[in-house]
């Protein structure tokens, strides 16, 4: 166990990164316990056998080699939720520090796991897992197999690879917005992004009313965290250590602004790799204890995976440096060495699906419809953001996206549509209620809304933190009695 901190001790340890370990694994730990409980609670409705884009169905058109998964062997609902359940338990001993109270092997087995486990999820996701920060998540994870347990010093080329993740981060994010939209260039994108983000929360209002010449400032700051900064973390002790302190507060605020999903947490968990024993000792009042030999076949392990790493950082570069950079993307099928970036275009208006039902057998032009309410995105103007991040709702997210353009980019609402008309309770289950609990609804159609924020005086007058207006249909009221609604949910497979 750690002993009682002694500041002499300190000085001996400049550059060595044991507590950097701890905390490291800790934090990682933490997001991939979140990541678990989230694929507990969502993945059965959303990719389940009856969800509505079920495995069983994405494994028909692909092969192993193109998404490897534990999945192939048993895509069974119980299997998908067993496994997410030991994903958590096995993330529950990893933060709580057990799995490394034995051998490094055993560590290494634990961590090697929950990475298998987390791939085999993302890999079969599809749209609902295609999220940058599932990248991060596994390739922070995989480096995290080869740290060793507390009886050893991490090699400081582990921690060196975990900076190079965030650096391609950070300045692929930087990169993406100065060549994607025009508002990075000319300042007003802050003006925009806390109203039309995925998902706002209660603070997003109040950043979204301060004065423009403040949200000028955020861009120039932004443009100065994400594109000077991470050369900082390549540079001598001292400038790392402030770089890190950069990074660190610049996703605390995007933590405050906004529901990111674990993005902002998993970056500054990267960031941690910034500071050394010396500086987080002060910290943790902790004494540095003795290094232990690494093993010969560790050493061999870790400077393989060096050369590896070496090899898949070849095109993310490339796309980091290409003119036509592409966001958020992979290039291997074990989501190793990736390339990323965030908010590269930001929307001026908001726009919103809002699904609504009636029971009434035939429409009539007094017929009541009913909105569902989703669980944290906008819908009822009344409603609070809420807070929600690190934990990831992902319909709210993919109704976001599907605001954007035409439903036949994103068919899977059309079974959405229809596990709400079955009375699919699983389905049902990722919205915050459903008006129809008695019996489903005879028909569901689909309207689209414009949102802007409530300024405060309108809050005080209205009690809304909304204001919307009706843009126009998104899909027409369907029913299962439909035959040409049938007849599409037939040709995608998704009627019984």
């Amino acid at each position: 166990m750690p002993v009682p901190y002694k500041s002499e001790n300190l000085i001996s340890h400049r550059n060595e990164f044991w507590i950097t370990r701890i905390v490291f694994q800790r934090a990682l730990a933490f997001i991939y316990a979140t990541a678990f409980l989230v694929a507990i609670q969502q993945f059965v409705p959303l990719l389940g056998s009856n969800g509505l884009l079920p495995v069983s169905l994405f494994l028909k058109r692909i092969t192993f080699w193109q998404v490897p998964s534990i999945f192939w062997f048993n895509p069974s609902d119980s299997f998908l939720v067993a496994a997410a359940w030991v994903g958590l338990i096995l993330s529950l001993t990893a933060l709580s520090g057990i799995s490394e109270r034995f051998s490094g092997w055993i560590s290494s087995f634990v961590w090697g796991l929950l990475w298998l486990l987390y791939l085999s999820f993302v890999n079969v996701g599809q749209t609902f897992y295609g999220f940058g920060w599932e990248s991060i998540l596994l390739e922070a994870g995989f480096l995290a197999i080869f740290l060793g347990s507390r009886k050893m010093h991490p090699p400081k080329i582990m921690i060196w690879l975990i900076r190079w993740i965030l650096f391609r981060i950070m300045l692929g994010a930087g990169l993406i917005k100065i060549r994607a939209d025009e508002c990075w260039r000319d300042l007003t994108c802050m003006m925009y992004h806390y109203e039309t983000q995925p998902v706002p929360n209660p603070l997003s209002s109040f950043f979204h009313f301060l004065p423009a010449w403040f949200h000028k400032v955020e861009v120039l700051f932004t443009h100065f965290v994400e594109l000077i900064v991470p050369w900082g973390y390549l540079l001598t002790r001292r400038i790392v250590l402030v770089c890190g302190i950069f990074t660190i507060i610049f996703h605390i605020a995007l933590i405050l602004s906004g529901n990111l999903s674990w993005l902002n947490y998993l970056t500054i968990t990267l960031a941690l790799s910034c500071f050394d024993d010396q500086f987080l000792a002060k910290l943790f009042r902790l004494k540095i204890p003795e290094s232990f030999q690494i093993s010969v076949v560790r050493k061999a392990m870790i400077w393989t995976l060096f050369t590896v790493m070496l090899f898949l950082s070849v095109n993310p570069v490339i796309n980091m440096i290409s003119p036509k950079q592409i966001m958020n993307a992979t290039f291997n099928p074990f989501h190793l060495v990736n390339a990323y970036g965030a908010f590269g275009g930001i929307t001026r208006t908001r726009r919103e699906i809002i699904l609504e039902g009636t029971s009434d057998a035939e429409l009539k032009p007094e017929s009541e419809w009913k909105a569902y309410e989703f669980k944290c995105k906008p819908g009822d103007p009344s409603s609070r953001p809420c807070i929600v991040s690190p934990y990831h709702y992902r319909l709210d997210w993919q109704m976001w996206f599907a605001a954007m353009s035409d439903y036949r980019h994103h068919p899977w609402i059309l079974n959405l549509m229809a596990k709400l008309l079955k009375g699919n309770q699983p389905v049902a289950s990722l919205f915050k209620q459903n008006p129809f609990l008695g019996a489903p609804p005879a028909y569901i159609r689909a309207e689209l809304y414009e949102y802007r924020f409530a300024t405060a005086e309108e809050r005080r007058k209205n009690k809304m933190w909304w204001v919307r207006k009706r843009i126009g249909e998104y899909l027409p009221p369907l029913s299962l009695k439909q035959p040409a609604f049938r007849a599409i949910l037939q040709k995608l497979e998704w009627m019984e």
